[in-house]
């Protein structure tokens, strides 16, 4: 592969993982959530949406129902934390644990293909047809620029609104977002119903990215989105909306240029692509441990 088409095709996947690294952050960073319901919801987004296109409804309605579900997903994991006071790991995971069997329901089988060839025609067939003369991969580069560019400013002007205001304020701060008359366990249902249905976005896209769907898809996802928020945030410093939201997509390029890198020419140092679990795991535990381990150097 030339190294064009490698630079391309790796800042693809990272853009689209940059959709999943936006929800990870608006739990993790903005309402202060362990949320580990995004393993199951990934997987549920591209589920739901090979569901539809199967039973013959176009990608955008696929795309509504992902969402749709996404945010059903989250606001059962609110509900658990919230309603029943289950601890916020606990809820993601006993949510992400359901939902594995959720999704095989929905599937009927482990795994699923969007072949064209089955009259699938998902966003990135319809683009390739309307230009022709382009070639494809330069079609999808510019197609997810713009799409999650336009996410992620509209993530902006949410999060700038009285709502996304209060959503901020109650990760920082529960009792004092109470003292003003505003309910934190809302705030939170909002919050993690939105995460989780950019997290089910992602997942109905990269389906048609791909081409198929598989239930383990969504397996370290939580993962590489925390590992995306937090490179971004060692890459460009910076403490507006814009900023942040801008480093959770340059973190989500970068992480996935680094671990292709690494599958790609790293077998001449023993890495196979069984390892890219393993080699995501030891990037956040380096990247976590920075600021002790300068700190503990610094002293010696």
């Amino acid at each position: 592969m030339l190294i064009q088409e490698f630079f391309l095709y790796s800042v693809q996947e990272g853009l689209l993982f940059g959709i999943l690294a936006l929800g990870v952050f608006i739990t993790f960073r903005c309402l202060n959530f362990p949320d580990l319901t995004v393993d199951g919801s990934y997987p549920l987004g591209a589920a739901v949406f090979a569901l539809m296109m199967y039973r013959g409804y176009g990608p955008w309605v696929g795309i509504c129902a992902a969402l749709g579900a996404g945010a059903v997903a989250g606001l059962f994991t609110g509900f658990l934390h919230t309603f029943s006071r289950i601890p916020a790991l606990l809820s993601g995971i006993l949510t992400m644990i359901c939902l594995y069997s959720v999704n095989l329901r929905i599937m009927g089988r482990p795994n699923l293909s969007l072949s064209e060839h089955l009259g699938h025609r998902t966003l990135f067939v319809i683009l390739r047809d309307i230009f022709p003369s382009i070639p494809e991969v330069y079609v999808r580069f510019l197609f997810l620029c713009v799409l999650v560019f336009l996410l992620k400013l509209l993530l902006d002007v949410f999060l700038q609104t009285e709502i996304g205001l209060s959503i901020r304020a109650t990760g920082d701060n529960e009792i004092l977002v109470a003292t003003q008359g505003i309910d934190p366990d809302n705030m939170k249902l909002v919050g993690i119903s939105l995460s989780n249905a950019l997290v089910a976005f992602a997942g109905a896209m990269f389906a048609q990215y791909q081409g198929f769907v598989d239930v383990n898809m969504g397996i370290g996802m939580v993962i590489s989105g925390l590992a995306s928020v937090i490179v971004g945030e060692v890459l460009l410093r910076g403490k507006t909306i814009f900023i942040t939201t801008l480093q959770v997509i340059i973190g989500s390029v970068a992480y996935r240029l680094a671990t292709a890198i690494a599958l790609n020419w790293g077998y001449n140092i023993g890495f196979k692509p069984y390892d890219l679990k393993l080699l995501t795991g030891l990037l956040v535990i380096l990247i976590l441990s920075f600021p002790v381990l300068r700190e503990k150097l610094g002293k010696a």
